[in-house]
């Protein structure tokens, strides 16, 4: 056999490998793989650009994740309408926390559009609202006691939502009290994440502003992966989901130090 085709082989083998690896993990890191086959994090690349290009997986920053993990971005009207009751309790459960006088910072999500809703039918004074969301924006803008502070930017239509340069700049120079985060996936083992990598950069600033993060999100997303990471695990304070949440979930939620706030479900006629 020729030394070309030995080559060949060899590549063939670590790439199956690779794609064993990331089924049973979910998730693979370059510098991981690297040591692991003793080879250049260029020929890792290489693998996961190939295997990318099968669409046997997806790269992501650093690394890949598995193709039926991935979270996809659909267009808000979409999203709005998946586990719509439980996005209303959990928006309940979000509003409970604000207190009169508090600035609260909201993501463009569809949860987090529910947190908004709730925030209305609170009546709360001397609020601050601050988002980036033309959604939420627009249920609070006829608010009178709400302060309103409205995040410009690029637009981003699939979510009616502000991004970019303009809105992280924006974003960096306030402080808030609270920040609730809508998620396409959260592992919780590595963090939240969206698929759109201006949203995640700008979400990243977002915690940096919030003296607490909340993820807001229905318990279809948790250990669900996406392809941008918008920041670590510990950067979240505590998550508000729905039963649905697995007590494995739950647990390495707990163990982190993340407060599980899970809300009841509907009540029986």
């Amino acid at each position: 056999m020729s030394d070309g085709k030995k080559s060949r082989l060899l590549t063939e083998e670590r790439r199956r490998e690779v794609l064993e690896m990331i089924n049973r993990q979910g998730r693979v890191v370059i510098s991981d793989l690297s040591r692991h086959f003793k080879v250049s994090s260029v020929t890792v690349r290489a693998d996961i650009n190939a295997l990318s290009k099968r669409d046997l997986l997806v790269r992501s920053h650093g690394g890949a994740i598995r193709q039926t993990d991935v979270a996809v971005d659909f267009p808000l009207d979409v999203k709005e309408s998946q586990h719509h009751e439980e996005k209303v309790r959990i928006g309940q459960a979000a509003a409970a926390l604000l207190q009169e006088g508090q600035t609260v910072l909201l993501d463009s999500g569809t949860t987090t559009l529910e947190v908004a809703r709730a925030i209305r039918k609170r009546k709360l004074s001397r609020v601050t609202v601050v988002t980036n969301s033309l959604s939420a924006a627009w249920e609070l803008s006829n608010v009178t006691d709400i302060n309103l502070i409205m995040i410009g930017g690029v637009l981003r239509h699939i979510s009616r939502s502000f991004a970019g340069p303009q809105a992280q700049k924006m974003i960096a120079e306030l402080r808030v009290d609270h920040f609730f985060l809508g998620v396409d996936g959260i592992d919780p083992e590595v963090g939240p994440m969206t698929p759109d990598i201006l949203e995640a950069e700008l979400n990243t600033i977002m915690i940096r502003s919030a003296r607490e993060v909340t993820v807001v999100t229905d318990s279809s997303k948790i250990g669900r992966s996406s392809l941008s990471l918008i920041g670590p695990i510990n950067s979240v304070h505590r998550i508000i989901t729905d039963s649905g949440i697995t007590p494995r979930h739950a647990e390495l939620l707990k163990v982190r130090g993340i407060q599980v706030v899970i809300v009841p479900g509907r009540p029986s006629n």
